[in-house]
């Protein structure tokens, strides 16, 4: 009678790693075979006829105590014994047997079986199961076929058991006996390949047959469906397979109407893969003793499955011995392709001969057009035409041009080359055909050979470089040649700067032109002036004058630079009222973008040995007017001179790069297609990958040192930056948070440039907020004290660096918050100066040398009227009022203290309101900065396209604990 076993309950709680928590696995295991395979069960018994454990498996409720036959040893022999077990279905027993292969407590028979079940899903796993009939007729998976590192395995589990592990009888043998371990290790195997692979998605798929995991009421075998199963599982037990191998015949194939290439079918052994034999030696008998006599049928059903892939081979079934078959031309060609990879996917391996060379490859190569002189230092002097095409080679040795008219001419799979048979790929026989892909421009010939990959046909290839052009590549690439101070610089320049100067150099002596973007402070001004004086002394005869085009408040500095300097070489401003170029022959000509902008085609007409664009990043709109203006001045040779050469998008570097050497990075839509939309993936492989490719293309071209280099400014003394949290005044908060309210409410309702309309006054709004109410209220004379947080952190800033007699700098990027500065300080008693952007220009040098000589302690400024070109190296405090969107625009402002012949530590205060989306954006500038050293930058415009929820947290107050 069925007895209820005990459960797990009955002898309490088991812990982590207390033997109870497989109780089962401390019986001996055995197999019960069944018919289909998938009913297989496993019963567990105790060899010393002890109780059943309890159980975890299953719920015991669903468990039955059962009595099982086992043969055990009784005195001298053996005996029947009727023992209790629990007898588990095969999905239940399987997690069970395979814990117990790595349980130490487990008992050898439980072990054994647990191994074989691994090696049994492994085999699944391997996709090593087919399709068969059971003796009853039903549908059933098998294992197989089984190679000879499959049959060893099962070999050595087999070996290992213990008598326990098939101590059940065979059914109905006398005198007794029992099965054989291997193969009921075999029936395990097939057991678990007729149960896994039968799923709920099996059934949907495939319908009941071979997928439902249930036993059929009634057996679905047929005379086609054993014949089909017979087909399909053929060589699973012999473990045969075939392999293919092409002979090319005689030395004239393919010459004329001679000869023909052939394929030999070889027979393998799977249970010893040294084993092998012709089909023609394995049809006359003499393939040896280790062939059995399904031999021959296993190999016709592999032919046969194999002639499904690919139809020529089912000639060799016509054939009474199917040994050879002989190829056409096209039939050559196919296996050429994508015939052999499906062929060896399905296990048929197709074999090349040793004689045949295949190592015709294709390179695509830019080069030099015939009959064009290489000489590097005109290179890019005029529009030469560059040819881009493929270069095959044989080993690794370029095909001269006969060669490769001759592959392409030929219609044939394999070839004569270099008294050798070379077996083409039709597609190698199309770039022979087609192997001049077009000409390229100098420009495009230079981007090529620097990244060395091109699009060709919509796909990015890999490029080579030759003759000049490859030199051309190394040499800009490589160290340039050291330049020693020309004659006529009063000036000892640095090491770096003498690297710099050598780099310029090269570039302008090529016609390349270059970017020098070196952090502001570290003498870029008096790097150019050193080329020009450079230039001239190389020039036989006058050198036209060089144009430097720069903002208005640097004209003064600039001039005073050149005279310092270069004493004796002429300066002339084409500025202001009653301009004209007739009498600038030589020296500098200085102008603003203003002017610039405004006489361009006075200033396209006048020849110039060098045109110069100071602080850069003001033309960074490459459809802006000065832009456009900028880029119809003919010039030899430009450089661009900036210390941020990326703001805010790649679109800014294209501009930059564009015009110091037109073409390089080609158009801008075609540059964003390429590199900049791949490095704002958010793929980091594709994105690290884009970085690297336009790093190649543009290092060349920007040269860019920092002040923390090593050794570039070591005699620079320390620079402390510190951010000062700062809390909002009740007044800011509460104008804060209905400021979010109100206008979140209307963005929800918006979308498109309206929405970003909205996010943008939103973002300005609490900036304002966090500076100071009367800023956001735009009170004019308003009582400024007590109502702003940042304001009483400044105040005591400056009582104790006023104490200590120091000077600073205070920035602000709104012109109306320096005002109600100027009036605080003002009101305070406090010495202060305001420079921004409607400062006169003659005005601007006034106060910058009344701060110089200590006439005045605090210097207010507007963050883009003053964050460049400035020496205010009195300083040794900045304070940044408001923070930037951009880390590197900042670092310029500081720049203007922080720079060579500053004598003092600088300290630079950051000041942020607490809570606020100031404390948010502060982390992210963070990871901006280091965006900006792989030459990408977001900026604020990046923040209108968050979403709702992504903008409400941004935003969001966050009062302190």
């Amino acid at each position: 009678m069925a007895q209820r076993l005990p459960s797990r309950a009955d002898h309490g709680p088991a812990e982590p790693g207390d033997p109870r928590t497989e109780p089962l696995a401390r019986c001996a295991a055995v197999l019960l075979p069944a018919d289909p395979p998938r009913a297989t069960t496993v019963a567990f018994w105790r060899p010393d006829g002890g109780p059943l454990p309890a159980t975890s498996t299953a719920d015991a409720a669903d468990l039955t105590a059962a009595e099982l036959t086992v043969v055990r040893p009784h005195g001298r022999g053996v005996r029947r014994h009727t023992v209790p077990a629990v007898v588990l279905p095969l999905e239940q027993a399987l997690p069970l047997l395979a814990r117990a292969r790595h349980d130490p407590n487990a008992h050898p028979a439980t072990a054994c079986w647990g191994a074989a079940v691994l090696h049994a899903m492994r085999l699944v796993a391997r996709g090593r199961f087919l399709p068969g009939l059971t003796p009853a007729g039903h549908d059933a998976w098998r294992a197989g076929p089984l190679d000879a590192d499959d049959l060893t395995h099962v070999r050595a589990i087999a070996a290992a058991m213990p008598p326990e592990a098939h101590a059940v009888p065979v059914p109905g043998s006398s005198p007794l006996r029992l099965p054989a371990p291997e193969g009921l290790v075999r029936e395990l195997l097939d057991a678990v390949a007729d149960r896994l692979p039968r799923t709920p998605a099996a059934v949907h798929a495939a319908g009941a047959l071979y997928a439902a995991p249930g036993r059929p009421s009634r057996p679905p075998g047929s005379p086609a469906l054993s014949s089909w199963c017979a087909e399909a599982t053929a060589g699973a037990d012999t473990g045969v397979r075939i392999s293919l191998r092409l002979d090319l015949g005689a030395h004239d194939l393919y010459d004329e109407e001679g000869g023909h290439a052939t394929l030999l079918v070889q027979v393998h052994s799977l249970v010893d893969p040294a084993l092998l034999t012709d089909a023609a030696e394995l049809w006359a008998g003499r393939a040896g003793e280790h062939f059995g006599a399904r031999s021959r049928i296993d190999t016709v059903l592999a032919l046969r499955r194999a002639a499904r892939l690919w139809p020529p081979l089912a000639r060799l079934l016509d054939r009474p011995v199917p040994d050879v078959l002989a190829l056409a031309e096209d039939e050559l060609y196919e296996l050429l392709g994508p015939v052999a990879r499906r062929l060896s996917a399905a296990g048929v391996a197709v074999h090349w001969p040793r004689e045949l060379a295949r190592g015709l490859t294709a390179t695509a190569v830019v080069r030099m057009a015939p009959g064009t002189a290489s000489d590097e230092p005109a290179f890019f002097d005029t529009a030469r035409a560059l040819e881009f095409g493929w270069q095959l080679a044989l080993g690794g040795s370029p095909l001269t041009e006969r060669e490769m008219d001759a592959l392409a001419e030929a219609h044939r799979p394999v070839v004569r080359l270099r008294d050798q048979w070379v077996l083409v790929d039709p597609a190698l026989v199309r770039k022979a055909r087609a192997r001049r892909l077009g000409r390229l421009d100098a420009a495009e010939a230079l981007s090529v050979a620097l990244t060395g990959t091109a699009d060709i046909d919509g796909e990015r290839t890999e490029v080579v470089p030759t003759g000049a052009l490859a030199a051309l590549r190394d040499r800009i690439t490589g160290q340039a040649r050291p330049v020693g101070p020309p004659p006529g610089l009063h000036a000892t320049l640095r090491d770096y700067q003498l690297r710099g100067l050598a780099w310029l150099d090269l570039m302008t002596s090529l016609g390349l032109g270059g970017c020098l973007a070196d952090d502001m402070g570290l003498g870029k001004t008096v790097t150019l002036i050193a080329l020009h004086l450079h230039r001239a002394s190389r020039t036989a005869g006058p050198m036209p004058p060089t144009l430097v085009i720069c903002p208005a408040s640097l004209l003064g500095n600039w001039q005073r630079e050149i005279e310092h300097f270069a004493p004796g070489v002429p300066v002339h401003r084409f500025h202001g009222t009653g301009r004209a170029l007739d009498a600038m022959t030589s020296g500098f000509v200085l102008t603003t973008y203003g002017t610039m902008r405004a006489s361009a085609d006075l200033l396209a007409e006048h020849p110039w040995g060098l045109v110069v664009a100071d602080e850069a990043q003001h033309v960074k709109n490459p459809y802006s007017r000065a832009a456009v203006a900028l880029r119809t001045i003919p010039a030899p040779a430009r450089v661009a001179l900036t210390g941020t050469p990326v703001e805010n998008n790649l679109s800014e570097l294209w501009a930059l790069l564009d015009w110091t050497t037109p073409g390089l990075l080609g158009s801008l839509k075609n540059f964003r297609a390429r590199h900049a939309r791949a490095i704002e993936s958010e793929d980091q492989g594709e994105r690290a990958e884009a970085v690297e490719r336009l790093g190649r293309l543009v290092r060349p071209f920007l040269l860019r040192r920092r002040k923390s280099d090593p050794g570039i400014a070591p005699e620079l003394p320390p620079k402390t930056e510190t951010d000062h949290p700062v809390p909002l005044s009740r007044e800011q908060a509460a104008l804060y948070e209905a400021v979010v309210r109100e206008t979140l409410a209307h963005i929800e309702e918006a979308a498109g440039m309206a929405r970003r309309g909205l996010v943008m006054k939103l973002l300005t709004d609490l900036k304002q907020i966090c500076n100071h109410p009367a800023q956001y209220l735009k009170e004019d004379a308003a009582r400024l004290t007590g109502r702003s947080g940042k304001l009483e952190l400044l105040d005591e800033l400056l009582d104790t660096i006023l104490s200590e007699g120091g000077s600073v700098l205070v920035f602000t990027q709104y012109v109306s918050m320096a005002r109600l500065l100027s009036a605080h300080l003002a009101a305070r008693g406090v010495p202060s100066r305001l420079l921004h952007g409607g400062t006169p220009v003659a005005r601007r040098q006034e106060l910058v040398d009344e701060f110089q000589s200590g006439g005045v302690p605090v210097f207010l400024l507007s963050l883009k009227a003053a964050g460049t070109g400035l020496n205010l190296t009195r300083a040794g405090h900045v304070v940044h009022y408001d923070r930037w969107w951009n880390p590197a625009v900042e670092e310029q402002a500081t720049d203007r203290a922080y720079r060579i012949g500053q004598t003092q530590p600088v300290q630079v205060h950051r000041l942020i309101a607490e809570g606020t989306v100031e404390d948010r954006i502060a982390d992210m500038l963070e990871s901006k900065r280091a965006l900006a050293d792989a030459v990408l930058s977001g900026g604020e415009a990046a923040l209108t396209e968050l979403s709702d929820a992504e903008l409400a947290d941004l935003v969001a107050l966050r009062r302190p604990a």
